[in-house]
């Protein structure tokens, strides 16, 4: 299994200063559906190859056997998209652990190795409230426009508490 264990404690977003001096945020970043998300390095436990992963289907929350532990883990897709990879039939090749604030683990399936990416402070916004509202995106508190050469980045940061209250 591959693994990488992280854990600090750091400033919420809105705490950080967005000057040219500032050093890049950390983020962890993966593909759902069309969606560019992102975790913060500090909210990662592991990452590890996929494993079976049991549920009753009828939601977007099941449970995985990670050594001596249960994980809850989180079909972000089907949250998003109100649809099941599984209808797609692309199986996840890893699952994101990530640590809520309260220190309870939460394991995110994605399809492709998760990439680590420097983003610049300058270039992250809040997301605003009305949006988060009303948008099944609203698991997101800030969004991040890199430039690249042929078209922006858009990155969702995820807000960690948001998306593990389930």
């Amino acid at each position: 299994m591959n693994s990488t264990t992280v854990h600090q404690t750091t400033p919420d977003f809105d705490e950080l200063e967005a000057s040219p001096t500032a050093p890049p945020l950390k983020v962890l970043v993966f593909r759902v559906g069309s969606l560019n998300l992102g975790l913060r390095i500090e909210s990662i436990y592991k990452v590890l190859n996929a494993t079976q992963i049991y549920s009753s289907g009828l939601n977007w929350v099941g449970v995985v056997h990670m050594g001596d532990r249960e994980v809850t883990v989180l079909d972000i897709h089907r949250r998003l998209f109100k649809t099941s990879r599984t209808n797609e039939n692309v199986q996840p090749g890893y699952l994101v652990v990530i640590q809520n604030t309260q220190g309870e683990l939460y394991g995110i399936p994605v399809e492709i190795v998760p990439a680590l990416m420097d983003v610049p402070l300058s270039t992250v916004r809040v997301l605003p409230e009305s949006f988060r509202h009303a948008d099944t995106l609203g698991i997101a508190s800030h969004v991040a426009v890199i430039p690249q050469s042929e078209a922006p980045l858009t990155l969702f940061l995820l807000d960690i508490d948001t998306l593990t209250a389930v």
